[in-house]
Protein backbone atom coordinates (compact mmCIF):
# COMPACT_ATOMS: atom_id res chain seq x y z
CA UNK A 1 0.00 0.00 0.00
CA UNK A 2 1.33 3.58 -1.05
CA UNK A 3 0.79 6.30 1.42
CA UNK A 4 -1.68 9.57 1.61
CA UNK A 5 1.39 11.39 0.40
CA UNK A 6 0.94 9.71 -2.90
CA UNK A 7 -2.93 10.03 -3.23
CA UNK A 8 -2.88 13.58 -2.76
CA UNK A 9 -0.05 13.61 -5.50
CA UNK A 10 -2.60 12.34 -7.79
CA UNK A 11 -2.36 9.20 -7.57
CA UNK A 12 -4.74 7.05 -9.42
CA UNK A 13 -6.04 3.19 -8.82
CA UNK A 14 -8.91 0.98 -9.16
CA UNK A 15 -10.27 -2.26 -11.07
CA UNK A 16 -11.81 -2.62 -14.48
CA UNK A 17 -13.33 -5.59 -15.43
CA UNK A 18 -13.24 -6.96 -18.76
CA UNK A 19 -16.44 -8.99 -19.78
CA UNK A 20 -18.37 -10.36 -22.72
CA UNK A 21 -18.97 -13.29 -24.78
CA UNK A 22 -16.33 -16.45 -25.19
CA UNK A 23 -13.86 -15.29 -27.31
CA UNK A 24 -14.74 -11.73 -27.49
CA UNK A 25 -10.64 -11.06 -26.98
CA UNK A 26 -10.91 -10.28 -23.52
CA UNK A 27 -7.36 -12.62 -22.77
CA UNK A 28 -5.88 -11.25 -25.39
CA UNK A 29 -6.21 -7.61 -24.58
CA UNK A 30 -4.99 -8.12 -20.82
CA UNK A 31 -1.78 -9.78 -22.50
CA UNK A 32 -1.01 -7.23 -24.68
CA UNK A 33 -1.94 -4.41 -22.17
CA UNK A 34 0.56 -6.17 -19.22
CA UNK A 35 2.85 -6.76 -22.30
CA UNK A 36 3.37 -10.53 -21.57
CA UNK A 37 1.43 -13.76 -21.71
CA UNK A 38 -0.50 -13.86 -18.30
CA UNK A 39 -4.05 -15.43 -19.90
CA UNK A 40 -4.07 -17.88 -21.80
CA UNK A 41 -5.94 -17.81 -25.25
CA UNK A 42 -7.36 -20.27 -27.80
CA UNK A 43 -10.60 -20.23 -30.02
CA UNK A 44 -12.40 -22.83 -28.19
CA UNK A 45 -15.42 -21.08 -25.64
CA UNK A 46 -14.69 -21.12 -21.97
CA UNK A 47 -10.81 -20.90 -22.54
CA UNK A 48 -11.14 -18.98 -19.46
CA UNK A 49 -12.10 -20.46 -16.22
CA UNK A 50 -10.41 -18.70 -13.23
CA UNK A 51 -11.20 -14.92 -12.23
CA UNK A 52 -8.25 -13.29 -11.90
CA UNK A 53 -6.38 -10.03 -12.10
CA UNK A 54 -3.76 -8.41 -13.73
CA UNK A 55 -1.73 -5.37 -13.01
CA UNK A 56 -0.41 -2.64 -14.88
CA UNK A 57 1.68 -0.28 -12.90
CA UNK A 58 3.20 2.88 -13.38
CA UNK A 59 4.31 6.35 -11.74
CA UNK A 60 0.49 7.59 -12.36
CA UNK A 61 -1.79 5.00 -12.22
CA UNK A 62 -1.88 1.58 -10.94
CA UNK A 63 -4.47 -0.38 -13.35
CA UNK A 64 -5.75 -3.47 -11.90
CA UNK A 65 -7.92 -6.19 -15.07
CA UNK A 66 -10.48 -8.38 -13.91
CA UNK A 67 -10.37 -11.26 -16.72
CA UNK A 68 -13.54 -13.38 -16.54
CA UNK A 69 -14.97 -16.61 -18.27
CA UNK A 70 -17.08 -15.73 -21.48
CA UNK A 71 -20.59 -15.37 -20.26
CA UNK A 72 -22.36 -18.00 -22.39
CA UNK A 73 -26.02 -20.21 -22.03
CA UNK A 74 -24.53 -22.97 -19.54
CA UNK A 75 -25.34 -26.60 -20.13
CA UNK A 76 -23.49 -28.00 -17.33
CA UNK A 77 -22.16 -27.14 -14.01
CA UNK A 78 -19.02 -25.79 -14.82
CA UNK A 79 -20.78 -23.44 -17.36
CA UNK A 80 -23.04 -22.92 -14.64
CA UNK A 81 -19.77 -21.70 -12.46
CA UNK A 82 -18.11 -19.66 -15.01
CA UNK A 83 -21.19 -17.56 -15.75
CA UNK A 84 -21.63 -16.95 -11.70
CA UNK A 85 -18.07 -16.11 -11.48
CA UNK A 86 -18.04 -13.52 -14.75
CA UNK A 87 -20.71 -11.51 -12.88
CA UNK A 88 -19.57 -11.49 -9.38
CA UNK A 89 -16.48 -9.58 -11.12
CA UNK A 90 -18.80 -6.96 -12.26
CA UNK A 91 -19.33 -6.23 -8.53
CA UNK A 92 -17.33 -3.16 -6.55
CA UNK A 93 -15.43 -2.46 -9.61
CA UNK A 94 -14.68 0.98 -11.06
CA UNK A 95 -14.91 0.28 -15.05
CA UNK A 96 -17.21 -2.54 -16.69
CA UNK A 97 -15.22 -3.04 -20.33
CA UNK A 98 -18.03 -4.42 -22.24
CA UNK A 99 -16.07 -6.65 -25.24
CA UNK A 100 -17.84 -6.78 -28.84
CA UNK A 101 -16.07 -9.41 -31.36
CA UNK A 102 -16.84 -7.20 -34.25
CA UNK A 103 -16.66 -10.09 -36.94
CA UNK A 104 -19.43 -12.01 -35.22
CA UNK A 105 -22.99 -11.03 -35.90
CA UNK A 106 -24.55 -8.64 -32.64
CA UNK A 107 -26.92 -11.36 -31.30
CA UNK A 108 -29.01 -12.58 -27.73
CA UNK A 109 -25.38 -13.29 -26.90
CA UNK A 110 -24.56 -9.86 -26.35
CA UNK A 111 -27.69 -8.54 -25.33
CA UNK A 112 -27.83 -10.65 -22.16
CA UNK A 113 -24.71 -9.98 -21.14
CA UNK A 114 -25.32 -6.37 -22.15
CA UNK A 115 -28.18 -6.83 -19.94
CA UNK A 116 -26.19 -8.03 -16.62
CA UNK A 117 -23.71 -4.71 -17.42
CA UNK A 118 -26.74 -2.78 -17.18
CA UNK A 119 -27.06 -3.35 -13.45
CA UNK A 120 -23.58 -2.16 -12.56
CA UNK A 121 -22.72 0.75 -11.12
CA UNK A 122 -19.74 1.28 -12.89
CA UNK A 123 -18.80 3.53 -15.70
CA UNK A 124 -19.50 1.60 -19.01
CA UNK A 125 -16.99 1.13 -21.74
CA UNK A 126 -17.47 -0.38 -25.49
CA UNK A 127 -14.99 -2.00 -26.49
CA UNK A 128 -14.96 -3.32 -30.16
CA UNK A 129 -12.46 -5.72 -30.36
CA UNK A 130 -10.62 -7.54 -33.25
CA UNK A 131 -10.99 -4.55 -35.50
CA UNK A 132 -8.29 -6.34 -37.47
CA UNK A 133 -11.43 -8.51 -38.83
CA UNK A 134 -13.59 -6.21 -39.61
CA UNK A 135 -15.46 -5.33 -43.12
CA UNK A 136 -16.50 -1.86 -44.15
CA UNK A 137 -19.38 -0.76 -41.87
CA UNK A 138 -18.80 -3.55 -39.79
CA UNK A 139 -17.31 -1.03 -36.56
CA UNK A 140 -20.34 1.28 -37.22
CA UNK A 141 -22.88 -1.27 -37.19
CA UNK A 142 -21.68 -2.78 -33.99
CA UNK A 143 -21.25 0.29 -31.87
CA UNK A 144 -24.92 1.76 -33.26
CA UNK A 145 -26.35 -2.04 -32.44
CA UNK A 146 -25.03 -2.08 -28.51
CA UNK A 147 -25.45 2.04 -27.92
CA UNK A 148 -29.12 1.00 -28.63
CA UNK A 149 -29.09 -1.59 -25.84
CA UNK A 150 -26.70 0.36 -23.49
CA UNK A 151 -25.72 3.47 -22.48
CA UNK A 152 -21.81 4.03 -22.43
CA UNK A 153 -19.26 6.49 -21.65
CA UNK A 154 -16.87 6.24 -23.91
CA UNK A 155 -16.00 3.59 -26.84
CA UNK A 156 -13.12 2.70 -28.18
CA UNK A 157 -12.28 0.42 -31.29
CA UNK A 158 -8.90 -1.81 -31.20
CA UNK A 159 -7.08 -4.62 -32.04
CA UNK A 160 -5.56 -6.83 -29.61
CA UNK A 161 -3.43 -8.90 -31.87
CA UNK A 162 -2.02 -5.88 -34.01
CA UNK A 163 -1.48 -3.70 -30.78
CA UNK A 164 -3.99 -0.87 -32.53
CA UNK A 165 -5.35 1.56 -30.07
CA UNK A 166 -4.81 -0.26 -27.04
CA UNK A 167 -3.04 2.84 -25.27
CA UNK A 168 -6.13 4.04 -26.16
CA UNK A 169 -8.08 1.89 -24.03
CA UNK A 170 -5.43 2.31 -21.10
CA UNK A 171 -5.74 5.91 -21.24
CA UNK A 172 -9.62 5.87 -21.47
CA UNK A 173 -10.24 3.51 -18.11
CA UNK A 174 -7.86 5.18 -16.18
CA UNK A 175 -9.33 8.44 -16.58
CA UNK A 176 -12.21 6.49 -14.30
CA UNK A 177 -10.26 5.36 -11.92
CA UNK A 178 -10.42 7.18 -8.24
CA UNK A 179 -7.41 8.60 -6.73
CA UNK A 180 -6.45 5.62 -4.53
CA UNK A 181 -3.02 3.46 -3.05
CA UNK A 182 -1.67 0.74 -4.89
CA UNK A 183 -3.60 -2.48 -4.15
CA UNK A 184 -0.64 -4.42 -5.85
CA UNK A 185 3.34 -3.94 -4.97
CA UNK A 186 5.24 -2.93 -7.53
CA UNK A 187 6.07 -5.57 -10.24
CA UNK A 188 3.29 -7.30 -9.15
CA UNK A 189 1.31 -9.27 -12.94
CA UNK A 190 -0.84 -11.15 -11.60
CA UNK A 191 -2.92 -12.58 -8.41
CA UNK A 192 -3.10 -15.82 -10.37
CA UNK A 193 -1.07 -18.34 -7.64
CA UNK A 194 2.08 -19.90 -9.75
CA UNK A 195 0.50 -23.63 -9.38
CA UNK A 196 -2.57 -22.08 -11.10
CA UNK A 197 -0.22 -20.77 -13.83
CA UNK A 198 1.67 -23.68 -14.75
CA UNK A 199 -1.65 -25.57 -14.80
CA UNK A 200 -3.22 -23.08 -17.17
CA UNK A 201 -0.49 -22.88 -19.30
CA UNK A 202 -0.83 -27.16 -19.97
CA UNK A 203 -4.48 -26.78 -20.48
CA UNK A 204 -3.38 -23.93 -23.05
CA UNK A 205 -1.80 -26.45 -25.03
CA UNK A 206 -4.20 -29.42 -25.09
CA UNK A 207 -7.25 -26.91 -26.45
CA UNK A 208 -5.11 -25.97 -29.61
CA UNK A 209 -3.48 -29.43 -29.83
CA UNK A 210 -6.96 -31.14 -29.71
CA UNK A 211 -10.13 -31.11 -31.29
CA UNK A 212 -13.70 -31.73 -31.06
CA UNK A 213 -15.61 -32.50 -27.43
CA UNK A 214 -11.65 -32.62 -26.22
CA UNK A 215 -10.89 -29.61 -24.62
CA UNK A 216 -14.25 -28.96 -22.99
CA UNK A 217 -13.87 -32.00 -20.92
CA UNK A 218 -10.38 -30.93 -19.73
CA UNK A 219 -9.26 -30.47 -16.20
CA UNK A 220 -5.24 -29.71 -15.27
CA UNK A 221 -4.33 -30.03 -11.62
CA UNK A 222 -0.67 -29.27 -10.61
CA UNK A 223 0.18 -32.42 -8.46
CA UNK A 224 3.83 -30.74 -7.20
CA UNK A 225 6.23 -27.67 -7.72
CA UNK A 226 10.00 -27.67 -6.55
CA UNK A 227 12.17 -25.15 -7.37
CA UNK A 228 16.12 -25.36 -6.89
CA UNK A 229 17.65 -22.06 -6.49
CA UNK A 230 20.99 -23.00 -7.19
CA UNK A 231 20.33 -25.19 -10.88
CA UNK A 232 16.78 -21.81 -11.90
CA UNK A 233 14.91 -25.12 -11.89
CA UNK A 234 11.65 -25.70 -11.64
CA UNK A 235 10.02 -29.02 -11.41
CA UNK A 236 6.18 -29.28 -12.35
CA UNK A 237 4.58 -32.66 -11.78
CA UNK A 238 0.55 -32.24 -13.10
CA UNK A 239 -2.36 -34.67 -13.94
CA UNK A 240 -4.83 -34.24 -16.83
CA UNK A 241 -8.21 -35.11 -16.21
CA UNK A 242 -10.54 -36.08 -19.06
CA UNK A 243 -14.04 -37.65 -18.76
CA UNK A 244 -13.48 -40.62 -21.50
CA UNK A 245 -10.89 -43.49 -21.91
CA UNK A 246 -11.26 -42.01 -26.00
CA UNK A 247 -10.16 -38.82 -24.99
CA UNK A 248 -6.64 -40.24 -22.85
CA UNK A 249 -6.30 -41.78 -25.73
CA UNK A 250 -6.45 -38.29 -27.74
CA UNK A 251 -4.42 -36.19 -25.73
CA UNK A 252 -1.02 -38.98 -25.23
CA UNK A 253 -1.21 -39.44 -28.90
CA UNK A 254 -0.03 -42.40 -30.86
CA UNK A 255 3.49 -43.53 -29.51
CA UNK A 256 3.03 -40.90 -26.55
CA UNK A 257 3.81 -37.85 -29.73
CA UNK A 258 0.99 -35.99 -28.47
CA UNK A 259 1.52 -35.42 -24.52
CA UNK A 260 4.96 -34.75 -25.90
CA UNK A 261 4.20 -31.84 -27.83
CA UNK A 262 1.78 -30.18 -25.41
CA UNK A 263 4.75 -30.28 -22.95
CA UNK A 264 7.45 -29.25 -24.65
CA UNK A 265 5.66 -26.35 -25.63
CA UNK A 266 3.68 -25.85 -22.14
CA UNK A 267 7.28 -25.89 -21.25
CA UNK A 268 8.63 -23.54 -23.36
CA UNK A 269 5.75 -20.99 -22.38
CA UNK A 270 6.60 -21.29 -18.54
CA UNK A 271 10.47 -20.99 -18.85
CA UNK A 272 9.85 -17.27 -21.00
CA UNK A 273 7.15 -16.66 -18.18
CA UNK A 274 9.24 -17.73 -15.15
CA UNK A 275 12.99 -16.60 -16.54
CA UNK A 276 13.92 -20.25 -15.79
CA UNK A 277 14.65 -23.41 -16.30
CA UNK A 278 11.37 -26.20 -16.57
CA UNK A 279 10.95 -29.80 -15.79
CA UNK A 280 7.43 -30.72 -16.95
CA UNK A 281 6.10 -34.20 -15.82
CA UNK A 282 2.51 -35.13 -17.17
CA UNK A 283 0.35 -37.66 -16.50
CA UNK A 284 -3.27 -38.28 -18.01
CA UNK A 285 -5.76 -39.50 -16.10
CA UNK A 286 -9.65 -40.43 -16.75
CA UNK A 287 -12.74 -38.94 -14.11
CA UNK A 288 -15.57 -39.62 -15.01
CA UNK A 289 -18.58 -36.55 -15.51
CA UNK A 290 -16.42 -34.32 -13.78
CA UNK A 291 -17.95 -31.06 -15.13
CA UNK A 292 -21.26 -32.49 -13.46
CA UNK A 293 -19.77 -32.37 -10.26
CA UNK A 294 -19.82 -28.71 -9.16
CA UNK A 295 -17.50 -29.77 -5.96
CA UNK A 296 -14.61 -31.35 -8.39
CA UNK A 297 -15.02 -28.12 -10.22
CA UNK A 298 -14.41 -25.84 -7.54
CA UNK A 299 -11.54 -28.45 -6.45
CA UNK A 300 -9.92 -27.72 -10.04
CA UNK A 301 -10.18 -24.20 -9.14
CA UNK A 302 -12.06 -23.10 -11.93
CA UNK A 303 -14.71 -20.36 -11.78
CA UNK A 304 -14.95 -18.84 -7.76
CA UNK A 305 -12.77 -21.76 -6.71
CA UNK A 306 -12.59 -23.41 -3.56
Amino acid sequence: MTGMAEQGGGFRSGFVTLVGRPNAGKSTLINAIVGKKIAITSNTPQTTRHRFRAVLDTAAFQLVLVDTPGIHKPIDALGEELNHSAVKALESVDVVALLIDVSKPFGTGDVWVADLVKNSRAKKVLVISKADLAQPGQIEAQIERATQKLIFDDVVVLSALDGVNIDAFVSTVTAYLPPGPRWFPQGTSTDQPLEVVIAEFIREKILTHTFDEVPHAVGVALEELEYDPKKNLYSAYATIYVERDSQKGIIIGKGGEKIKTIGTLARQDLAHFLAARVYLDLRVKVRKAWRKDANQIRRFGYGEGA
